[in-house]
C-alpha cells in the first residue's frame, strides 16, 4: 500500500510561511523520506483547541499540572476502520517516522543514541544564546492578534527585543562562539571517514536536519542581520550545509 497522506500542523507568521525550527525538523524528514503530506496552518492561540480536537497527546505537563499542547504534531491516517495516529513533540514524531517508513533512513545503523545526545547538546548548549535574539524577532513576525498568546506560551518568559547596538553585537558573538565550536566538532569527520560537512560523515541524517532547521529559522526571521552574519561563519560551513539540505526544503 502507498504511504498515507500525513498532516503536518505548523504555525504561520504574518503570512503562511514555514519558520519554526522544531516543525522544520519534521518537514525535512518527511521530504527526505519522500512521504506525501500536507501542511495545516494553525495560529498559536488555536493550537490547543486544534490538537485536542484530533486527539493529540500533550507535549508536556505544566507546573500547575495541566497538559501543555504545542507543535509540532502530525496526523497519520490509517485504514477506514482505524483511528489515525496522532503524535506530538519532534523526537517522538521523528522516531515514529523512522520506524514506520524505514526507507531512506535518517538514523544509520547504531547511530540513534548518539544523534539524540547530539540533539540534546544542540538544544541545551549551542542554541541557548540564540534564543535571546530570535524569540523576540519571531514574536514580532506573528499576526498581531496572536502575539500576546505567544508571549504567554514561552515557559521561561520572553526576553526583550535587542535593538541594534553593543548588546546585540555581544549576543551574536556568543552565538558565533557556540557555532564555531560545533564546527570544530563536525570537522573531525574530515578525511577518509567523511567530508566534514555532515554529522554522520557522508550521508544526511536527523542531526543535520536539526541544525539546518535552525539555519532556516534565522534566514526566515532575521535575513538581513542574523543570516548575513551566519553565512560568513566557520569558512562558509553553514551555507554549504544549507545547500546540501535545500533539496528537502519544500513546503507542501
Amino acid at each position: 500500500m502507498p504511504p498515507p497522506n500525513i498532516i503536518l500542523y505548523d504555525v504561520p507568521s504574518a503570512t503562511p510561511e514555514a519558520w519554526a525550527p522544531n516543525i522544520w525538523r519534521i518537514r525535512f524528514v518527511l521530504n527526505y523520506k519522500r512521504l506525501p503530506y500536507r501542511t495545516v496552518w494553525v495560529e498559536c492561540n488555536d493550537v490547543e483547541r486544534t490538537l485536542r480536537s484530533v486527539g493529540a497527546p500533550p507535549a508536556s505537563i505544566g507546573r500547575d499540572g495541566r497538559p501543555v499542547y504545542a507543535l509540532p504534531a502530525i496526523l497519520v491516517p490509517q485504514r477506514p476502520s482505524e483511528p489515525p495516529i496522532v503524535l506530538s513533540t519532534a523526537n517522538v514524531i521523528v522516531e515514529y517516522l523512522e520506524m514506520a517508513f524505514p526507507a531512506r533512513p535518517i538514523f544509520p545503523d547504531g547511530s540513534k543514541a548518539l544523534q539524540m545526545v547530539f540533539i540534546h547538546y544542540l538544544n541545551d548548549v549551542v542554541l541557548k544564546p540564540l534564543l535571546a535574539i530570535m524569540i523576540p524577532l519571531s514574536h514580532m513576525r506573528l499576526p498581531e492578534h496572536v502575539q500576546a498568546h505567544f508571549r504567554g506560551s514561552t515557559t521561561s518568559g520572553m526576553p526583550g527585543y535587542l535593538a541594534p547596538g553593543p548588546q546585540r553585537e555581544r549576543a551574536w558573538l556568543a552565538v558565533k562562539e557556540k557555532f564555531d565550536f560545533l564546527a570544530t566538532l563536525l570537522d573531525k569527520n574530515n578525511g577518509a571517514d567523511g567530508d566534514g560537512l555532515v554529522a554522520m560523515g557522508r550521508e544526511l541524517s536527523y542531526a543535520d536536519f536539526a541544525i539546518c532547521s535552525v539555519l532556516l529559522w534565522i534566514e526566515r526571521v532575521s535575513p538581513h542581520d542574523g543570516w548575513t552574519r551566519m553565512r560568513q561563519w566557520s569558512n562558509g560551513r553553514w551555507i554549504r550545509l544549507w545547500d546540501r539540505c535545500k533539496d528537502h526544503m519544500d513546503v507542501l
